[in-house]
Order: C-alpha cells, then structure tokens, then sequence
C-alpha cells in the first residue's frame, strides 16, 4: 500500500492505524475525496467515496466498510487480526449481536487465527455469507457449510492453511468463463475425432518436451518421454497427488529411481527457488516449511472439492499455481504443477481422454508468453523475497536432511510470509491460464492438426506415386523437409527406386500438392 492517498478508508484506514501492510496489493483501496470516482488500473481499483461515506474513527467501522464495499483480504485481515488482538472485535460483536458484519468479522476472526471469541447470549439474525461470492470466488452453494455459533454460512473456498483468493474482476470473469469444451468442439468438427486422438499421441510427447524446456533442460530424452508415458497413464486418474503416498507414487514415475532423493513424497527439507550467477545464490521465491505441507495441500484439495461445477479454467488454474507456490516436492514441482492443468481439465470433463493440451508448448514457442509465465509468477514471489530478503541464509555448514537433500539454505522469515503462502491472491494466474489455453486450442493443437492432416495426405499421395511402408513413406516424407526436395544419396541407396526416370519428381510434386491443401 506505498505510495497511498492520505484520506484513507476501509482496510487502508486500518493498515495504516495498526501499521500492517500485505505483501499482496489489496484489489481495492478506498479514500475520501471532493466527488464519486472509480479508478481501475490493471484490475486494481481505487475508490473514492464523498465525506457522507465516511466511517466512524474506530477500527470495527472501518472493518465494516471494508467487509461492506471492498473485496475482503484474508492475508490483509490475518496480519491485521494478530497485529490487533481480539478486543475490537469482541466489543464490536457484543454490541452487535444480531449484525451481520459483526458476526461475520467474528466468524474471520476465528477462522483466521484459530482463537475463539466469546458468543453473545442475544446473537441472533438471518445467516450470512462469510464472504461476497460476487466479490470473491467462493464455496459452490452445495458445499456451504452452515455455522450456528455465528450464524454464518461458511462459504470460503478453503482452509485456514491454504485458502488461494481470487477477485472477480472483468478480466477475472472473463478468463474463467473461457467455454473450452465448445473451442475443442469445433477443433473435432473441423478434423473428427479419429485424427484429433491420432494427434493425442504426439501431442503428449510435444506437452512434456515443451515442460522441461520451460525448466530450460529441453534436450533429456529419456526424462521427456517417461514424463510423456506419466501424463498419458496418469492425467485424470486415481486420486489427487496432494497426500504423501499420491504424491510420492507420481514422483517416483517422473522422476525414475536414479535419483539423488532418498525419499520420494512430500518434502523434509526447506526450499528456495532461484539460480546461482556468478557462484552466488539468487533467491526467487521461498516455498513454505515442510511441516506445513500436508495442511496446505490438503486446503489445496479442499479448494477443488467446494469449487466443484465452477470454471474448469478456473479450478486448473488454482491448482497448479497453488501446488508450485507450496512447492511440496524435493523434486519435481515444476512437472507436477503443468501436469495439473491437464489433470483437472480431464477430471472437469472438458477435455476428453487420451487427449493431452500442449499448454506448456504454448508459453515456450511464444517469448511474450514465456514472459508472461514469469511474470505470473512473480506476482506473489516479487512482494514476498522483497519483504523477506534480510531472513534468507546461507549458512556455511551444510545440513543433510531426511530427504537426501543436502543444503546450506535456511530461511527464518517464516512468520512475515506465511499469510502470503496461505493466503495468495491468484486472480493473475487465471486470466494467464486461460488465454494460455484458449491459444491452445484455437492456435496450437489447430496447427498440429493440420500438418498431422496434410502428413496422412502426403503419405497417401507418394503411395500412389510408389507402394512402400508406412515407416518408409515417414522416411522419405522426413528426407523432402530436411533435404528441401532434393532426393539424398542415403534415401537413394535405402530405396533404388527413386532414382528411376521421373519418379521423385512425381513424389516431391504430390507431397507438395498434399501440404497446400
């Protein structure tokens, strides 16, 4: 919140009374001004409101507003919450009792810190959402959970350790109401289904390539197709990899045995993100203790079960980003974290089996993309290593862990970030993912389509020119794209009957005729 106007209201009121500021912007900042304005930049709004609009000077006024007339900020009201203590709250749920945003910020309060409040005799009042779901994406209204003790419907979308917030804003709404069944369908329309499954083959093995190429080590062979054989065996299938034992099987076939991890599963070591330049250690990101996982994945989990019949765009996106911001692997989180988009578009039944998205080929052939993709990624860790820098340490002893992990890391940060990691605002991630996957399915897998369309043709076409094999019809098809038509001494060798008068003329001018089609 630097760099605010000085007439504050709502939440920015109260970080600046109590001297607590998010890392995460807020999506909205309120003020008091001469007349009704809405400014909007890059889907941060900035309200100003008239004098008549002003809040009491005390702190449960200005909580009022902001539950009333700004989208709630769970890690804003959990620093807020530890920096205030319960006072404020209590007196202001005694005094109200039947008021719907005193019991609701009673209800935040204990949700968020785990501490219990005293219950008035006379409470009272309709039940109440704990959050605006036109505001926030919030628990489907089948999932909701009625709490008598405040009268309120707990309609939060996750758990205390891990509940990822997502504004709607218009690009939001947008992004999450991305019809992708209808996008696939006209892709089978134009194609048919037998060519698109042809395809899920290749497009398998071309998503895998194009993961490790976003982790730059493009050229492992063996890695990218067991990653390949992992997506096609696994997307969709049997439970989600948020418990030790899921986790640790889906490890173990991405990664192989021959591996410096001696214990595949959730992590028993702590964990930066970063690279060394000039044998110093640049830190990116730093991923949540280890003894935090389990919870936070299982807030992960619990996001997907109260969000079901939402955006499959949308739930994607969480649980990928979720997964890699909680960075619960030694190893492998990278992989896991794009193998998830796939395995929820499967599980929402929007994308059929065997069929594999190359959303990861997307941002890797596409430089503003792949900046995209980083950017995206910054938009938590950017605040987080920018607040947490002074906490970071190398220490000059090396440590073993239990994990097989041997490093000189330690991090002593932990209370500052945990808010951010529990708490992280992932509206950015959606409105990426889903122009990723929109791109997917109207630009890349309709290029990979049609090539696969005009090969078949290709091949056909040399057939009637020469009876040969499948493979041999491939070979010679490989030998005119990487020869540029001329007929090599190699191929001609392999197959003397392309050397007879005319006959690679004909065979170079059908292949021709079939990829102009």
């Amino acid at each position: 919140m630097s760099g605010l106007p000085r007439d504050l209201i709502g939440a920015a009121w109260l970080a600046q009374t109590y001297g607590v500021m998010p890392l995460g912007k807020p999506p909205v900042i309120s003020q008091i001004g001469g007349r009704r304005a809405t400014q909007v930049d890059n889907g941060f709004r900035t309200e100003v409101y008239t004098e008549a609009m002003r809040p009491a000077m005390e702190p449960a006024a200005h909580l009022q507003f902001h539950l009333r007339h700004e989208v709630p900020h769970l890690e804003f009201l959990a620093r807020l919450f530890e920096r205030s203590g319960p006072d404020f709250v209590q007196a202001w749920v005694m005094a109200e009792p039947t008021g719907q945003y005193a019991r609701r910020a009673a209800f935040l309060y204990e949700w968020l810190t785990g501490e219990t409040l005293a219950v008035p005799e006379r409470l009272g009042g309709n039940y109440v959402d704990a959050i605006d779901d036109a505001k926030l994406v919030a628990a489907s209204p089948e999932r909701v959970v009625k709490v008598q003790r405040w009268r309120v419907n707990d309609n939060l979308p996750g758990t205390r350790s891990f509940c990822p917030m997502v504004a709607k804003t218009d690009a939001v709404n947008l992004a999450a109401s991305l019809d992708v069944p209808r996008l696939f369908g006209e892709l089978t329309a134009e194609f048919g289904e037998d060519l698109l499954l042809r395809a899920a083959v290749w497009m398998t093995l071309r998503e895998s390539k194009a993961s490790f190429a976003i982790e730059g080590e493009a050229d492992q062979a063996g890695r990218v197709q067991r990653f390949a054989d992992v997506m096609a065996r696994r997307t969709g299938q049997g439970d989600l990899p948020f418990s030790d034992a899921a986790l640790a099987e889906l490890q173990q076939d991405i990664l192989g045995r021959r591996t410096t991890i001696s214990h595949f599963g959730m992590r028993q070591s702590p964990v930066f993100v970063g690279e060394t330049i000039r044998f110093q250690e640049v830190v990116h990101y730093v991923a949540p203790p280890a003894d935090e996982i389990a919870a936070m994945l299982d807030g992960l989990r619990t996001f997907l079960e109260r969000t079901q019949g939402q955006s499959p765009t949308l739930r994607s996106a969480v649980a990928a980003f979720g997964f890699v911001y909680i960075h619960p692997l030694a190893d492998g989180n990278g992989r896991v974290h794009r193998f998830l988009v796939n395995d929820i578009l499967r599980r929402d039944g929007v994308i059929p089996a065997p069929v594999i998205l190359p959303v990861s080929a997307v941002i890797t052939d596409d430089a503003g993309e792949r900046r995209g993709y980083d950017q995206v990624l910054d938009e938590v860790s950017k605040p987080l290593i920018h607040a947490v820098r002074e906490q970071i340490v190398f220490e000059p002893v090396r440590t073993t862990y239990p994990d097989g992990v041997v490093s000189n890391f330690a991090f002593h940060g932990a209370e500052q970030a945990r808010p951010l990691w529990r708490y992280p605002d992932l509206g950015p991630h959606v409105v990426f993912l889903s122009n990723v996957i929109g791109r997917t399915l109207t630009e890349q897998m309709r290029e990979e389509s049609r090539y696969l369309r005009s090969h078949a043709r290709a091949r056909a076409a040399l057939k009637e020119v020469v009876e040969m094999t499948d493979q041999q019809a491939d070979r010679v098809l490989r030998s005119i794209e990487q020869n540029r038509g001329e007929l090599s001494n190699v191929l001609a060798r392999e197959m003397p009957v392309l050397k007879q008068p005319g006959v690679w003329a004909e065979i170079v001018e059908a292949v021709s005729r079939a990829f102009q089609d």
